[in-house]
């Protein structure tokens, strides 16, 4: 560090000797008189030691200069000026104690040469370390990059890049839709032409990188590019938005993968935080299923409004550890009781309640797997219908202030037993909902990306294994949204409620699964077909070709956040309801009776008639119920 300093001293020493001598041989046509020779030797070191204070008082040699940029030239230009200003000083006061030092006005024009020496000095140093670089600091696996967007984002990843140790990208060109810059060069590299131009570029400049450096860009902007680059072979990096940059989750440097997220095009989520924090900032909340995907992330983002204690109740002991152990790093100072409890053992469910008396309850826990609840009709019944019933329950005579259901699309004129269940939940607590003073509702969307037991990861274990990756239909579509996106929609559901109300959020365009397969081979690297093959398996049983959000009765009523809409689903006869869940749950805790997959979807068309898993006509009448009453008194 010091021999660094002490190098750099000597060559602005040496720049401002030459500086001033040049000016003394300029001002007397190069044939300087005898009377100014001996000033010459004296002018050089008053110009070198006033430089030298100022330079060291501003810690102009702290500064790297083979990055210099406009902040470090404007930091010479100043100790430039204050140079000259010292060495006007100077000089005038030498003329008062020694009359024969006097030196001509236009000496003082060596504070321009300076500055023009001393900041050439360090441009060129930077020129040739962003021209050539040190013999071995290639990556092996250098490739064109391709930059889209030539504003001051493709600017700074460009430096970046070429300031990178590592150089595993050669940028080679920008794209830009301002037709004002095509044709015209940025930081030495041209503007081929605008977003449509992409592919040819791709060809043309043999380009292995593109960079979409647009991180203020709209969604439906940004969803239009990756659709144009996904069509070559080139792998495509993102910046990240604007949105993510703001809220401290990435740097506006830091260079990532197009996600899956990326291709859906979700617009950011708006929902009013401070209305959530005055509506759930002193309550103790209840998370059942907390360590599941919805759960865990519901905690995560309810942690942030520090509510006043939190209870994390689950079945699975190492989920609810580990979201435990993540919210306390996170949120040391907040109360947080972990529970391990059955939601269908309605004596531990009443103890929870009792003992920690919660205000507010996300009911999260559910089996949603649709082919295994299919097979297991008897545990779908059992945790989803008979589960949400004791929580339900529970909340409504501790005094519980709201409770929201987890529901999905799957309840809309369901054909697997799993819809059908969550049907029959929404059911119960909107018969609950007109039985107490709790506020009961549900919220109901799609898919959620990432989520265990999901479309995503199985692709994703797919692709890692070498394929085949496999659709059950090539005409298959879902609604999909991530995981922190529902829950934050969710959140502000649960502080719109009134009682009643089934929620349902804005999932935008629904996805052909067999397009989502071919783009996540794509992201891997991977060509379909060619590399990776996909295989269609055929619908499995419960399965739709496409989700529902809606029935034909239910209307939408809109809230005052565009994202999450009001449906009034249709009431069903509270005694026909109890009728049958006294049935079902006979059935279900009486294993010698040994249901059958037959009586519980009977059981549940009986319940839900648009239930379309269960093929035979339902003969729903007064003697059907009666049956039921007696089935039930009995005992069966």
């Amino acid at each position: 560090m010091k021999m660094r300093i002490v190098r750099l001293v000597m060559l602005d020493a040496g720049i401002i000797a030459a500086s001033v001598w040049l000016v003394f041989l300029l001002r007397f046509d190069f044939q300087i008189p005898e009377q100014y020779m001996w000033m010459l030797p004296w002018a050089i070191l008053i110009h070198i030691t006033v430089y030298a204070a100022f330079s060291f008082g501003f810690k102009v040699y702290n500064n790297i200069w083979r990055y210099t940029g406009i902040g470090e030239l404007l930091q010479l230009l100043k100790v430039s000026a204050l140079t000259l200003c010292g060495v006007v000083a100077v000089n005038v006061s030498a003329h008062v104690f020694v009359p024969s030092y006097r030196l001509p006005i236009s000496i003082y024009f060596a504070a321009g040469y300076v500055f023009l020496g001393i900041s050439g000095l360090r441009l060129v140093n930077r020129l040739i370390n962003d021209r050539f670089e040190a013999p071995g600091t290639k990556g092996s696996s250098e490739g064109n990059l391709l930059i889209v967007g030539a504003g001051k984002a493709g600017i700074l990843v460009t430096k970046d890049i070429k300031h990178s140790r590592f150089k595993f990208m050669n940028p080679v060109a920008f794209i830009d839709d301002d037709i004002s810059k095509q044709k015209l060069e940025l930081m030495g590299l041209p503007i081929v032409g605008n977003r449509n131009f992409i592919p040819q570029a791709v060809e043309q400049l043999d380009i292995s990188f593109i960079i979409i450096a647009l991180p203020t860009a709209p969604q439906k902007e940004l969803l239009e590019i990756i659709e144009i680059c996904k069509s070559t072979k080139a792998q495509i990096k993102l910046m990240p938005s604007m949105t993510d940059i703001l809220d401290g989750k990435m740097a506006i440097n830091m260079i990532r993968e197009v996600s899956v997220n990326d291709l859906l095009g979700r617009s950011p989520v708006e929902i009013n935080t401070e209305e959530i924090r005055e509506n759930l900032g002193s309550e103790s909340i209840l998370i059942t299923g907390a360590g599941g995907s919805i759960g865990s992330e519901l905690c995560r983002q309810l942690a942030a409004y520090r509510p006043k204690e939190m209870l994390l109740l689950g079945h699975g002991e190492n989920s609810i550890y580990l979201i435990e152990q993540e919210l306390r790093q996170s949120y040391p100072d907040q109360i947080i009781h972990p529970i391990i409890a059955d939601i269908q053992d309605v004596s531990r469910i009443d103890n929870v309640f009792q003992k920690f008396r919660p205000s507010i309850v996300y009911h999260a826990a559910a089996h949603k797997h649709v082919p295994l609840m299919e097979m297991n009709p008897v545990e779908a019944v059992k945790n989803n219908v008979i589960g949400t019933r004791n929580v339900a329950e529970a909340s409504a005579k501790y005094g519980v202030k709201r409770f929201i259901l987890i529901s999905s699309d799957k309840a809309v004129n369901p054909t697997s037993v799993m819809g059908a269940t969550k049907r029959a939940a929404e059911m119960i607590i909107n018969d609950q909902n007109s039985l107490s003073k709790t506020v009961f509702a549900a919220v109901r969307f799609g898919n959620v990306l990432g989520s265990r037991g999901s479309v995503i990861p199985l692709f994703k274990r797919q692709i890692e294994n070498g394929g085949p990756v496999t659709v059950t239909h090539m005409d298959m579509v879902r609604y999909f949204m991530t995981i922190p996106e529902a829950v934050q929609l969710v959140i502000q559901a649960s502080v719109l409620a009134q009682g009643g109300e089934v929620f349902v959020l804005d999932m935008g365009k629904p996805v052909r699964i067999y397009d989502l397969a071919r783009d996540l081979i794509r992201l891997s690297g991977l060509e379909p077909d060619k590399d990776i093959p996909i295989v269609v398996t055929g619908i499995r049983p419960g399965e739709k070709l496409f989700e529902e959000l809606l029935t034909e009765e239910e209307g939408l009523l809109v809230t005052n956040n565009y994202r999450i809409m009001i449906s009034r689903p249709q009431s069903v006869s509270r005694s026909e309801l109890n009728l049958v869940l006294g049935v079902l749950e006979n059935l279900c805790k009486r294993y010698e009776l040994m249901p059958s997959s037959h009586q519980i979807k009977k059981l549940l068309k009986q319940l839900i008639p648009s239930y379309s898993g269960f093929q035979e006509e339902p003969q729903v009448g007064t003697h059907d119920l009666e049956r039921i009453k007696s089935e039930v008194h009995a005992g069966i």
